[in-house]
């Protein structure tokens, strides 16, 4: 392991753990083929090779699953900031090293599949979408001085909550061969999901108090790694407003689940430092639960408004003629 610090010996005694779950998840991993999801006949060159550029009317996916879409593709391309992050956390040797490769390999095919897609489909402007990915692919992701638990329990939620925004997205499509692309890969997310929470979970058993301050401090100040990118803040806004990804589903379908997999409020083993951060986290929760209610009325309100006006002018403006289903 590159350090010796506390939570790097945790990691040390959590080998045995990985390598039973790694064995695990190539049990459960399904193999699959990003070609097998792409409709090919659709596909025709571009201007450069005698064909026609992109055009806004080429694409069927309406402003909100474009912007879902691009803002997933874009993330799962800055897989090799991801790499280094967990290789230099967790090391390249041993269960750890073995597990650090085959995750890459697994992820690789998500941006793959999901490039693959949008370009033959003609689904979002693929000049945009290359310089976007240069763009943000240069600027990289660097999570900070998280600790090697820190970052197993970052993860645990990422992965999760990166599940529920290519799932839901792949239905805000309406197009079912993207539907399926997005289950397929969702799928992938949640395995995984499993395999960074059963580390936790046994990171629990092994150092409570630890455990708990890494996950108080990953929930409280948790940031998607697209965070980062060019337009993430006016894209992230479309897809809250839509319900693909939004302070509810984060709370009630991301971060409540992962906690009661781990028994965080039932734990009776945490020292003064482990309850001094579960109070902390408790009170987060409790901050987070009433914004996302906040956040849902809202935006319930907008969409009535929406349709009233719709009603008075004959024009549908329904959650799913918008792109919000």
């Amino acid at each position: 392991m590159p350090s010796t610090s506390p939570q790097s010996a945790v990691l040390i005694e959590l080998e045995p753990v990985v390598a039973q779950n790694l064995d695990r998840h190539l049990k459960l991993a399904k193999e699959w083929h990003p070609h097998d999801y792409t409709p090919w006949d659709e596909g025709r060159n571009f201007a450069f090779l005698g064909g026609e550029d992109w055009s806004p009317e080429q694409s069927r996916l309406d402003e909100t699953a474009k912007a879902a879409m691009i803002t997933n593709l874009l993330t799962e391309d800055n897989l090799p900031s991801y790499h280094r992050e967990i290789a230099t956390r967790f090391g390249q040797d041993g269960a750890w090293g073995q597990w650090v490769g085959r995750w890459t390999a697994e992820e690789n095919r998500h941006g793959i599949a999901l490039r693959d897609y949008l370009i033959v489909t003609r689904g979002v402007d693929p000049v945009e979408l290359e310089r976007a990915r240069m763009d943000y692919m240069t600027t990289g992701y660097d999570s900070g001085d998280k600790t090697p638990l820190e970052a197993v329990a970052y993860v645990s939620f990422q992965e999760l909550a990166t599940r529920v925004s290519h799932r839901n997205t792949g239905r805000a499509t309406g197009d079912p061969i993207a539907d399926k692309l997005l289950a397929r890969i969702a799928a992938d997310e949640n395995l995984h999901m499993i395999f960074y929470r059963n580390l936790m979970d046994a990171a629990f058993d092994v150092a409570p108090d630890l455990a708990m301050q890494a996950v108080t401090k990953e929930v409280t100040g948790f940031e998607m790694p697209g965070a980062t990118m060019a337009g993430f803040r006016r894209n992230s806004a479309l897809i809250a407003k839509a319900g693909i990804y939004d302070l509810r589903l984060h709370h009630d379908e991301v971060v409540s689940p992962v906690l009661r997999a781990w028994r965080v409020f039932e734990r009776t083993d945490l020292g003064p430092d482990g309850e001094k951060a579960r109070e902390e986290l408790a009170a987060f929760l409790e901050g987070l639960d009433a914004q996302a209610t906040r956040f849902v009325e809202s935006r319930e309100r907008a969409r009535a408004r929406a349709a009233a006006r719709g009603r008075s002018t004959g024009v549908d403006v329904t959650p799913q003629a918008a792109g919000q289903a």
